[in-house]
């Protein structure tokens, strides 16, 4: 028997650390929930389960990049869906102007709505983000680096793209140039000066000069210019009136070498000498139109005619003037006032009463004008004047330099609709419009319930993906209870075994007895 070593108590306290530590362990484990709590536990299975995890957190990440994405098309879309009410609208104002019931006041305020229109669809464009990223302005292209990318997979690579077209009023097509005029005024009569920007003449462009003279209307004598192709004159009332007005001048061939001039009704035929040139003379023709003293009521004796050529070569080969009227007769009138204007090279004449106060110019040359006058009369040629300035203002799309963008997309006018046929056009090309913005929608469309399913099966890998990651890291708590009850007992066991060796030694006291 040995007393310095106790052998059988160092191996029942070997057993009963070897109880504790196992116990500990189950103890762990019931309280964690885990089977692996340290590497220790199950080396390969910690690197197998820790893999597993990085997957079912990126497809869960995953997911909600689809959703996020989802959020992004619907945002579009749903501004989308107010650009296409936008362009139905501007259709329906397109159908009505082409209606010819509509006069041109009233298309002047279907096309300001037109260009108010376009001004929001570019407006839209420019501003319909989804978290500081623009969605419609050009910059979410298949061409460009702006191109949008959702990550819908837990790996390297495992993405989608997606391309949204500008659609601001430029790139659908119904926008326009615009051209604005303005005028600094010279001197102190000329005021309110306006431009009719559809109905501009052509002297008024940038950098023109136009002066204003004013004159008492004395009165304007009809005339009418006659051409036979071998020559040209212009018969002249004497008078300024407007009985001449609507007499007829026919011009024919006579069969014989004699001029004859005559009238019948309304109408004074003009046949001239069929091989005698001399008489065919501007100066022969007014003396024989003199002749003929009164034409249907009116005067003729005091009536000139002047041309660059009077036929001295032979009548012409065809003279066949039909009917032409002399027209532009005006009488005196000291209530009216004849406006001149011009800009060195073109002149037109106005008429306005003297009582008026504001001049309005619908046709001519200088066409679009209108200004207030606090007496047209006063009006002087030189002192009087308005310098025109134009400015351009050219409807665009976004621009973008290295994906990033360098100009919004700008309009002022929409697509044109002031005449008939313009507005007939235009409802072809907002049909386009209509296509395109149908076409982007059911792309976005599409995306939306591919993400949608997207989704759906990245929730399935992952709930697949956690009951595998499970069953290698989550402990099977009946099994490990069973674990648990058994090394409780042992370490009992232990305990009470340790407790019958450390007696053992002293059985040596009965041998010293």
């Amino acid at each position: 028997m040995r007393i310095n070593h106790n052998i059988s108590a160092l191996n029942t306290y070997r057993q009963l650390s070897f109880n504790n530590i196992n116990t500990q362990k189950s103890l762990e484990k019931l309280s964690s929930g885990y089977r692996i709590n340290r590497a220790g536990d199950d080396a390969a299975g910690l690197a197998i389960s820790e893999k597993m995890r990085a997957q079912i957190r990126g497809l869960g990440q995953a997911q909600r990049n689809a959703q996020d994405g989802i959020s992004l098309i619907q945002t579009a879309e749903g501004a989308l869906n107010e650009t296409q009410s936008i362009l139905q609208r501007m259709r329906e104002l397109a159908v009505q102007s082409a209606n010819d019931t509509n006069v041109d006041v009233d298309r002047e305020a279907l096309q300001n709505e037109i260009d108010q229109l376009a001004q929001e669809l570019t407006r839209i464009a420019n501003t319909t983000e989804f978290n500081q990223k623009t969605l419609l302005n050009g910059g979410i292209t298949q061409s460009g680096v702006g191109e949008v990318k959702f990550h819908i997979g837990a790996n390297q690579g495992q993405d989608v793209s997606l391309a949204i077209a500008a659609m601001d009023a430029y790139s659908l097509g119904v926008a326009r140039d615009v051209t604005e005029t303005s005028a600094t005024v010279n001197g102190s009569v000329i005021s309110n000066v306006e431009f009719d920007e559809n109905n501009l003449g052509s002297a008024v462009v940038d950098g023109a000069n136009i002066t204003f003279n004013a004159a008492d209307n004395t009165g304007t004598a009809a005339s009418v210019t006659l051409d036979s192709g071998a020559g040209t004159i212009t018969i002249t009332d004497g008078s300024a009136s407007a009985d001449a007005n609507n007499i007829k001048i026919e011009l024919t061939t006579n069969s014989s070498d004699t001029l004859d001039v005559s009238a019948s009704g309304d109408t004074i035929t003009i046949a001239l000498a069929n091989s005698t040139s001399s008489n065919n003379t501007a100066g022969a023709i007014e003396t024989a139109l003199q002749g003929l003293g009164t034409v249907n009521g009116v005067d003729v004796s005091d009536w000139t005619v002047s041309g660059d050529a009077t036929w001295t070569s032979g009548p012409p080969t065809s003279a066949s003037v039909s009917a032409t009227s002399l027209s532009g007769g005006a009488d005196p009138n000291a209530a009216e006032t004849i406006v001149t204007i011009s800009d060195g090279t073109n002149t037109q004449n106005i008429t306005v009463n003297d009582t008026d106060t504001s001049v309005s110019i619908d046709s001519g040359v200088f066409a679009g004008i209108s200004f207030d006058v606090s007496d047209v009369t006063t009006l002087n040629s030189g002192n009087d004047s308005i310098n025109v300035s134009q400015t351009v203002y050219s409807a665009t799309a976004a621009t973008f330099s290295g994906g990033e963008k360098t100009a919004d997309a700008s309009v002022k006018g929409g697509i044109d609709i002031s005449t008939q046929t313009a507005a007939s056009s235009a409802i072809d090309t907002i049909d386009t419009a209509l296509t395109k913005v149908s076409e982007e929608r059911a792309k976005l469309g599409a995306y939306q319930n591919r993400l949608e399913h997207t989704i759906n099966n990245l929730g399935t890998a992952s709930e697949n993906l956690t009951a595998a990651e499970s069953r290698i890291r989550d402990v099977d708590m009946a099994k490990e209870m069973m674990q648990f009850t058994k090394m409780n007992i042992l370490q009992q066991a232990a305990q009470a075994m340790l407790a019958q060796a450390q007696q053992q030694p002293q059985g040596v006291l009965q041998l010293l007895r």
